[in-house]
């Protein structure tokens, strides 16, 4: 009974050391009259790092330096405020009712043997909307049947460099060197060097995916 306690706690601890790190982006916005209000956060190997709630971003790790830090707040709230005057544009040549629910959610994993995993989703009203094919830097409709508004927003999506190419570097490059500086130095200043990236370019992104997405759903869907 002994050994079968020790080899049950041996695998265990096997099971345990063997789950990945990982850093997560979640965005959550949602659209109704005019209006659009924001929440989300990140996470860096299961400990919250960023937080937004409407214009507020904070830095609950200090992955960047005060000042880096104060130049990141700033472009953040410059991609909201744009968004936001997008949708009120739209709203007021064509007005609409309806709330729209959109959630984006989108990091990357890196496993003991070394390997890593990516990904980004997109889900609208709580119903799998696209994805971001990694490997190919393409976007994927994932709506059940034929939607002229997923076409459309994959159409627009693919015309931009920063949601194909850049977010392909970040997701592949960037977020797992995140992880791998994490893995072999935590808790040193080392493993930041590559943070400032994490912020301008992953809330950019998902700040463009809005704004394209802001054209049909504010105006009634029509592509």
């Amino acid at each position: 009974m002994l050994r079968l306690l020790l080899l049950s706690g041996a695998l265990g601890c096997g099971a345990e050391q063997a789950a990945p790190l990982a850093f997560t982006m979640l965005q959550l916005t949602r659209v109704y009259m005019g209006n659009s209000m924001f929440r989300g956060n990140a996470s860096l190997n299961g400990q919250l790092s960023h937080l937004l709630d409407e214009n507020n971003v904070t830095q609950v790790l200090p992955l960047e330096p005060p000042d880096a830090w104060a130049r990141r707040q700033n472009e953040v709230i410059t991609y909201l405020r744009t968004f936001r005057q997008l949708v009120q544009l739209f709203n007021k040549e064509r007005p609409t009712k309806f709330t729209q629910h959109l959630r984006c959610h989108l990091g990357c994993r890196l496993y003991p043997n070394g390997t890593a995993q990516s990904f980004y989703e997109v889900s609208l009203n709580k119903t799998a909307f696209l994805s971001f094919h990694v490997p190919n830097a393409t976007w994927e409709r994932r709506w059940p049947g034929e939607l002229p508004v997923a076409t459309f927003a994959q159409e627009q999506l693919m015309k931009y460099p920063i949601t194909t190419q850049d977010l392909q570097y970040f997701l592949n490059t960037t977020c797992v060197s995140i992880l791998q500086a994490q893995n072999t130095r935590i808790g040193k200043v080392s493993s930041r060097s590559r943070a400032p990236l994490v912020l301008g370019l992953v809330l950019g992104s998902l700040a463009l995916l809005g704004m394209a997405m802001g054209i049909f759903l504010c105006t009634g869907g029509s592509c």
